[in-house]
């Protein structure tokens, strides 16, 4: 299934039906009075996040949702059946933006959770909605609304534990292929990875999701090679993995690549927890991997995990510190929710979810 993180779709709610003109007819009621009734509502479209979906493919191919018209109303003081209403289905951690993308219209980041995006018109009157004793036969109607219609743009923004960032054949997507059950392509050329990937981890310490995002070069923010559209990914990460190849020539060089990149976006990304790997390590001898890892913690101003995705040497340790720092950062969050609400119970409609509800199906897609 091709991956897709964003799409435009037309939206429009169904009219209301429109009130009818009738008058009671029946043998030996000479004066029987007006009994037509209201029209139906139309259709409203809701947009609801299903964890069994990862990617917006579907818009591409149905850009254009409609919702039912109401019926309208009839003889003999019948209301018109209201119009069915339209649920598209979306992955979770879908933002919904107008059409200009300057306005967030809803983020659906909990499985379940569901939004109104175009309401239905109301239905129109009938004529028995008008008797009065001054106007014991009216012959007035009104005709349902026009239902609200919208252009509405769908952005994916997968919802990780932590994500891999860095260059190119740096090694991401062979150690989440190694760390997870997630396939995603391996290859010795550049931009082997054209989308982003998820896997499950299960560490000593605790499970997570990890996210693997095509790799970033100098430009990446002005639109080069893949350019930067896919750090939307992890910006929902609680922590980050920035891995740099160790067989490169200049290893300070990558990692200054990469994060004037991160810089460059913004969102936050270089605020996040940060996890240093230097990869490929069993490529080196033990002096120059010693070497580039105390060039690298100098330049960076924090400790370098030494790793090798195809060994497997430190991959355990790594993940386990990954482990570590999503645990933290989940207490933290569960903490500033409970001071948010002393004393009460959350609702469940904000309770914190887990991205390894629907990881499962991303692996797959992996």
């Amino acid at each position: 299934m091709r991956f897709v993180d964003e799409a435009k779709v037309e939206i429009e709610a169904g009219a209301g039906g429109a009130g009818c003109l009738s008058f009671r007819r029946e043998k030996f009621i000479e004066f029987g009075g007006p009994d037509g009734g209201d029209g139906g509502r139309g259709g409203h479209v809701h947009a609801e996040a299903d964890p069994a979906l990862n990617t917006l493919i579907d818009f591409r191919y149905r850009p254009h949702v409609k919702a039912g018209r109401g019926q309208h109303g009839m003889g003999k003081n019948r209301t018109g059946a209201a119009g069915r209403d339209v649920v598209i289905k979306v992955p979770v951690g879908t933002q919904i933006w107008d059409e200009n993308r300057e306005f967030l219209i809803a983020d659906l980041t909990r499985p379940g959770e569901r939004v109104m995006l175009a309401r239905g018109g109301r239905g129109g009157l009938g004529n028995a909605h008008f008797k009065s004793a001054t106007n014991q036969a009216p012959r007035r109607t009104t005709p349902g609304e026009a239902g609200e219609a919208l252009t509405v743009v769908l952005r994916l923004k997968l919802m990780a534990d932590a994500g891999i960032v860095g260059l190119p054949n740096a090694g991401k997507s062979s150690l989440l292929a190694r760390v997870s059950r997630a396939r995603p392509k391996v290859a010795d050329y550049p931009f082997t990875t054209l989308h982003p990937a998820l896997g499950v981890v299960s560490s000593a310490s605790a499970d997570f999701v990890l996210a693997d995002i095509p790799g970033l070069i100098e430009g990446a923010s002005k639109g080069h090679g893949l350019g930067d559209r896919f750090l939307g990914h992890v910006e929902r990460c609680r922590v980050l993995l920035h891995l740099v190849d160790g067989t490169s020539k200049d290893v300070v060089a990558d990692w200054r690549t990469v994060r004037e990149e991160l810089t460059a976006y913004g969102a936050g990304l270089t605020d996040k927890p940060m996890v240093l790997g230097l990869n490929k390590c069993d490529a080196l001898s033990a002096e120059l991997r010693e070497e580039r890892r105390r060039q690298l913690a100098a330049a960076a101003g924090m400790p370098v995990r030494l790793v090798s995705a195809a060994s497997g040497e430190g991959v355990d340790e790594l993940m386990d510190e990954l482990a570590r720092r999503v645990a933290e950062h989940r207490h933290g969050e569960e903490n500033a929710e409970s001071a948010a609400c002393p004393g009460g119970r959350k609702d469940a409609g904000t309770s914190s979810w887990s991205p390894l509800a629907g990881a499962n199906s991303a692996e797959r897609e992996g």
